[in-house]
């Protein structure tokens, strides 16, 4: 299989972008539901926000790696017989699933990066990922309302992603189950995809 994607399939760096982000991108939400609602009594919950913090990070540098390639690798087209208002949703799913990918995990960055208490991020244990340097010198007074408008940005661009997610997998399932239009097939390593009408 190339690396590049063809006419017909995308090739093994666009699939492996999608399915690893894809896992990153759901466990986090995962994290991020579980620790919203710890106590601050918890002893984990600060190693648990390091590692939701550690994902989110992960999930930026491969979103903006991943559009990168999308912008120098053209992706498959959609069968030429679909239906038009189905190819229209089908690129407006695409283009907020590629913006919110970017979008989520660069307002979290911003969050703690703003954050009155100062803590960094401590890159699952590794090293520490320095926070962007945009409020440096700043008080908690002046960093609190900022890092609540971005906290809030933050909270609705991931329910959004809660939404649209399901849909995303609902609409995939529906081409490779119903429609069999071999454009779930594309995305799926080894499996044969057939040119279609």
């Amino acid at each position: 299989m190339s690396a590049k994607n063809t006419d017909l399939r995308y090739g093994n760096v666009a699939m492996t972008f999608h399915w690893v982000i894809a896992l990153l991108v759901i466990a986090n939400i995962c994290v991020g539901l579980y620790m919203a609602d710890l106590p601050r009594s918890d002893p984990m919950k600060f190693t648990i926000f390091q590692i939701h913090k550690s994902i989110g990070l992960s999930v930026l540098v491969l979103s903006i790696l991943r559009v990168l390639w999308r912008f120098v690798n053209p992706i498959p087209p959609l069968p030429a017989g679909m239906n038009p208002a189905l190819k229209f949703g089908a690129h407006a799913a695409h283009f907020l699933l590629y913006f919110l990918i970017v979008a989520i995990p660069l307002t979290g960055y911003i969050m703690v990066s703003a954050s009155p208490l100062g803590n960094g991020t401590s890159y699952f244990g590794l090293f520490d990922w320095p926070n962007l340097p945009l409020f440096t010198g700043m008080t908690r007074e002046q960093l609190h309302p900022i890092h609540e408008t971005w906290e809030d940005i933050h909270v609705y661009l991931a329910w959004s992603a809660i939404v649209l997610i399901p849909i995303h997998i609902l609409a995939a399932l529906y081409h490779g189950m119903i429609r069999r239009d071999g454009v779930l097939s594309r995305m799926v390593p080894g499996k044969a995809v057939e040119p279609t009408a």
